[in-house]
């Protein structure tokens, strides 16, 4: 497996006052899938997705790619517990953790954790100023203060919310999780909190099986199909929103998808396609800006992944263009 070098990039400080240039026209979409988890041969983490996904939007005009700076560690720690970060950082994660991640303990792991984490820090700060942005990684929701699970180090979205709220820039927000596993990491940091509404629609009766609380959890039995899927996407999405938030954050997992090995919920692509529409049109109306994040997606064919993630990205890419050309 390999990392094919992407475009020409810049790379930015972690401030606002220094985001890049970005045509008033595209989406910032930022990625990091140079930094190359090394696995074992017949891993069944599709590692290679995300250098496919960014090859697959690179070329559209809309979309201006960049390369995130790695979350530090203060970052980290405003959700994680300072001796968690440590132990991952310096290999000293106990066997056991590192089977529940999933992943074998490297340097690179640790890099490229903090670079997806960072991803979202970068796409929450754009998504806040210009209403739409894209973390090509990202979505690590199984992560909890103390520990990893289920492919998800640290949980990037619970880092993003933390930062920003740190510095001032939001004091709500709302994670908007529609992969097929409920967001347990992402339910138990926020547990209790007003200032975060959780939403999770997922399989029921789907990893991980002792499920966390949301503040709305609604779970569809296997086979649930399109209808059923969208019904509840609409209901929970509306009612996340409702709430009053000042960012959105969507994790647009790809597993739901009737052709995934690992999702059991039986949603067609176009099923997705309107899932994305509906949480865009959602946001738009509230007035609510929203950063994307991948999440998961194991399907037979990993370009049947990529292209419900290029989707995603690519519609994101549509509404950022769309609402520039009104105001221009």
């Amino acid at each position: 497996m390999s990392g094919t070098a992407g475009p020409p990039v810049r790379i930015r400080v972690s401030c606002l006052a220094a985001l890049p240039d970005v045509d008033s026209r595209a989406v910032l979409a930022w990625y990091c899938d140079q930094f190359v988890l090394p696995l074992p041969d017949h891993h069944r983490f599709p590692m290679e997705k995300y250098r496919l996904l960014r090859e697959r939007v690179a070329s559209d005009g809309r979309i201006q790619l960049e390369i995130p700076e790695a979350a530090t560690n203060h970052d980290l720690t405003r959700v994680h517990t300072a001796e968690y970060v440590a132990r991952v950082t310096s290999g000293g994660l106990a066997r056991d953790e590192i089977r529940r991640i999933g992943f074998p303990w490297s340097l690179e792991l640790v890099e490229r954790s903090r670079r997806s984490t960072g991803g979202t820090i970068h796409a929450a700060e754009r998504a806040h100023r210009d209403g739409i942005s894209v973390n090509l990684a990202g979505g690590t929701h199984h992560a909890f203060a103390d520990g990893g699970e289920g492919f998800c180090v640290f949980n990037d979205v619970a880092v993003a919310v933390r930062s920003l709220q740190s510095r001032g820039i939001v004091d709500r927000c709302a994670v908007l999780d529609l992969d097929v596993h409920q967001g347990n990491g992402t339910a138990a940091i926020f547990r209790g909190d007003d200032s975060v509404f959780t939403l999770s629609v997922h399989g029921a009766s789907n990893y991980p099986f002792r499920k966390e609380t949301s503040d709305l959890d609604i779970g569809l039995d296997d086979g649930a199909g399109d209808d059923v899927f969208l019904s509840a996407v609409h209901e929970g999405v509306r009612r996340a929103l409702g709430a009053g938030v000042d960012l959105a954050f969507y994790i647009a997992g790809a597993d739901p998808f009737e052709g995934d090995r690992l999702g059991r919920l039986a949603v067609s692509m176009n099923g997705l396609r309107e899932r994305d529409r509906v949480v865009f049109d959602a946001c738009e109306q509230a007035g609510t800006p929203v950063a994307v994040v991948m999440s998961g997606g194991y399907a037979e064919d990993v370009h049947d992944t990529v292209e419900i993630h290029a989707t995603t990205v690519l519609e994101a890419a549509r509404r950022a263009s769309s609402s520039a050309s009104t105001n221009l």
